[in-house]
């Protein structure tokens, strides 16, 4: 996987939310550095008790420190919005934990030649993750509703590794949903109600690298009620209009911010 042409003259931006992952940080900093060495990289301390921010400074990231956990909607829209402010044309989200590989972000950032919003799939023929019983109902509803959506085929609406264009960060500093599986299905959802266009790009995720995932049948029948709630909320629930951004200049950094 290699940078494709058109994403060495973008400005990019690595959002990669974090709550309490000082732990494996490091790591995945140092990947991402290796990956894609031409963007910035923006950790969103989600109110961490940890060393969350300073493993990130140290390892040459760039830090905004919330003052105590939004969860991954709220972090996401701080980095959307910072983006925005500071013109950046792409931005790419990247978990703390672990499980995105690094290395398929160049593949990503090719895909938004002809997509606003590019998620990275899992259930798209690459890599051996698997899911059973309800979770694989969860998904298969997802796939169905939003592909016929999308005119295209979407396997996935629950991965957090995904690349966007400015018109889509324009969106999402406006309006990120910050309730349970808002920050992926519901976001997906409104982008496609508005007329974006979302496309995949198939990816293998990694196991954990920090904490303990919560798997259990009660856990799973839950989250497929869930997950047929939030679709319906999703599919009912006003969205803003679509945004369209011109191009910017850079905004000045604020004493202290994001450093």
């Amino acid at each position: 996987m290699t940078p494709d042409a058109g994403a060495a003259a973008r400005r990019i931006l690595v959002i990669v939310p974090a709550w309490n992952e000082a732990e494996g940080l490091s790591a995945v900093l140092a990947e991402l550095r290796a990956a894609v060495p031409a963007a910035d990289v923006l950790v969103v301390d989600d109110g961490s008790t940890d060393r969350t921010a300073q493993t990130a400074r140290a390892a040459g990231a760039r830090v905004a420190r919330l003052p105590y956990n939004l969860g991954v909607g709220g972090a996401m829209r701080t980095g959307y919005r910072y983006a925005l402010d500071q013109g950046y044309d792409t931005a790419v989200q990247v978990d703390a934990d672990g499980q995105h590989d690094p290395g398929y972000v160049p593949a990503l950032l090719a895909a938004l030649e002809t997509a606003d919003l590019v998620v990275g799939a899992r259930f798209a023929g690459v890599g051996d993750y698997r899911v059973r019983g309800p979770r694989r109902w969860s998904m298969r509803l997802l796939s169905l509703v939003l592909s016929g959506m999308a005119g295209t085929r979407l396997t996935d609406a629950t991965s957090g590794l995904r690349a966007c264009n400015r018109d889509m960060i324009a969106f999402f500093a406006r309006w990120y949903p910050a309730e349970y599986l808002g920050d992926t299905v519901e976001s997906m959802v409104g982008a496609l109600r508005c007329g974006y266009r979302v496309r995949q790009v198939p990816v293998a995720m990694r196991p954990r690298t920090t904490g303990v995932p919560s798997q259990s049948p009660a856990r799973a029948l839950v989250y497929l009620a869930r997950t047929a709630l939030v679709l319906l909320l999703a599919l009912t629930r006003r969205v803003p209009a679509p945004q369209r951004a011109e191009p910017a200049a850079r905004v000045p950094e604020p004493a202290g911010a994001a450093r």
